[in-house]
């Protein structure tokens, strides 16, 4: 790497709303606030919940069992 081109790459502290917090390395400077991460987003946590607007997953459901016993 060339020398003085760079910029400054510095050791962070990322907090979490949760209270979570890892240390990690960044161009930024001082510590970054997120509002969501890995440990407390639904997705990744497993908590994630399947809204049902205006019944469109029973009425899926409906549909398809029809079909199914035409079928048979």
């Amino acid at each position: 790497m060339k020398a003085a081109i760079h910029p400054a790459y510095h050791e962070i502290r990322v907090q979490c709303a949760c209270g979570h917090g890892f240390a990690t390395r960044s161009t930024h400077k001082g510590d970054i606030h997120v509002e969501i991460c890995s440990n407390c987003h639904p997705f990744f946590t497993g908590k994630q919940k399947l809204l049902d607007t205006a019944g469109r997953v029973e009425r899926f459901r409906r549909k398809y069992a029809k079909k199914e016993t035409e079928k048979k």
